[in-house]
């Protein structure tokens, strides 16, 4: 869920949930209607952002809930307003969520001679519309159709599964962020944090969030994020398609980029030019894990840096580099262009299942930091001011995704 620091001045408690596909708007009536609920209306619409991965041949959709408070001009609640909880368990108990291994068909009639028109991966959600001999007929993302109840939960116990299954995160709306010790103002600085990056909740109190950061467990004010939950939705058959197209087409295009950048380094080696500057002092040497030539050749030269210094918001590999100013310096040396966010080292490439399919060159990406697999279990990457660059067991922290670039 959203929970934005957002004042208005009228209207009434709204939760607006976004899922992939184009803008519909899809109510339990299926008209297009709002949900009724005691002073709350529960508007569910779509968005189009894919996320990380359920099983090997799957992505699911990033779903979040967004919540906007209705004060008046001294911040108190309006007549007919709800608490935020009341309303988050009356928009639970609205879900449909799956509870199988892997995933539950949809299928445009209610029965299994239906076409299949798409895939709900196990605790994901889908919006419950009506329930017919033993299905249940759901809209998630762009896929409305019909799943066999038996596989999955609506209602009571729906409301649990749901906090459970959805992942918090904090949105930094500012251009930087304190990360502060304890939650007040006059409380010692954790760490920084720049706009747009997203952060693991682990709790939230009156006007602050404890969130997860690389310097360890710190607290932001929600003035200055935003707050949502992460929930996986169906993947049309087209979806699917199209997504595994790109993927490919992804691969495609960075393996002929880093062919390029190798013939480069190759001519200027032969024209007597140097290779960018290893570190001052030779760090320890590591065990680079099996993989694609590629990945295994991105870890090996991302390794020559340990021991060199962490620069917040910078991208020398030498001189100083942040956590994703890292892996974007290290990935351009192979001339593929990253983002200089560890948020949005979140969607590139393609999903990988788990850290046990993990490769060399994969990004590990944590809450509000992202770092480059090495194999063995182990990771490099920029940590923070006091270690600068440094190889760190990859599961040190919770990996929120793995994204393969090759």
């Amino acid at each position: 869920m959203i929970f934005k620091g957002i004042k208005v001045t009228a209207g009434i408690l709204t939760a607006a949930v976004v899922f992939s596909g184009a803008g519909m708007t899809a109510s339990a009536s299926g008209s297009g209607a709002m949900l009724p609920s005691a002073g709350v209306d529960l508007a569910i619409g779509n968005g189009n952002r894919l996320e990380d991965i359920l099983t090997s041949s799957s992505i699911p959709v990033e779903s979040i809930i967004e919540w906007i408070n209705t004060e008046d001009s001294q911040g108190r609640f309006t007549d007919g307003a709800v608490s935020r909880e009341a309303a988050e368990e009356e928009l639970f108990r609205n879900l449909v969520i799956a509870q199988v291994n892997a995933y539950v068909n949809v299928r445009s009639i209610p029965s299994e001679e239906g076409e299949i028109l798409g895939k709900l991966y196990n605790n994901s959600v889908g919006t419950f519309l009506e329930e017919e001999n033993g299905w249940y007929k759901i809209t998630s993302g762009t896929v409305t159709g019909y799943v066999k109840a038996e596989y999955c939960v609506t209602g009571e116990a729906a409301v649990e599964i749901a906090k459970a299954v959805g992942t918090r995160f904090a949105t930094v709306t500012t251009q930087t962020l304190f990360v502060r010790m304890e939650p007040s103002t006059e409380s010692g600085i954790l760490g920084m944090l720049p706009e747009a990056e997203e952060l693991l909740v682990l709790e939230e109190t009156e006007g602050w969030a404890r969130v997860d950061v690389e310097e360890g467990e710190g607290w932001v004010s929600t003035d200055y994020v935003s707050l949502h939950s992460e929930f996986v939705q169906a993947e049309s058959r087209e979806e699917e398609a199209a997504r595994l197209a790109k993927e490919e087409e992804e691969r495609r295009k960075a393996r002929e980029a880093a062919a390029a950048a190798a013939a480069r380094n190759n001519n200027n080696n032969a024209g007597g030019n140097t290779a960018p500057s290893a570190p001052a002092q030779q760090p320890a040497t590591y065990a680079v894990g099996e993989g694609s030539e590629m990945g295994v050749a991105v870890a090996d030269y991302a390794l020559q840096f340990v021991g060199n210094p962490y620069v917040y918001g910078g991208t020398s590999l030498t001189n100083g580099a942040d956590c994703s100013g890292f892996v974007m310096s290290v990935y351009a040396n192979f001339g593929v262009s990253l983002p200089h966010s560890s948020a949005s080292d979140r969607t590139q490439g393609y999903a990988v299942d788990g850290l046990e399919n993990a490769q060399p060159g994969d990004l590990i990406c944590y809450s509000g930091h992202v770092a480059l697999y090495i194999g063995n279990g182990q990771i490099v990457h920029a940590s923070n001011s006091r270690t600068g660059i440094i190889v760190s067991g990859a599961g040190y922290r919770k990996i929120l995704a793995i994204r393969r670039i090759f």
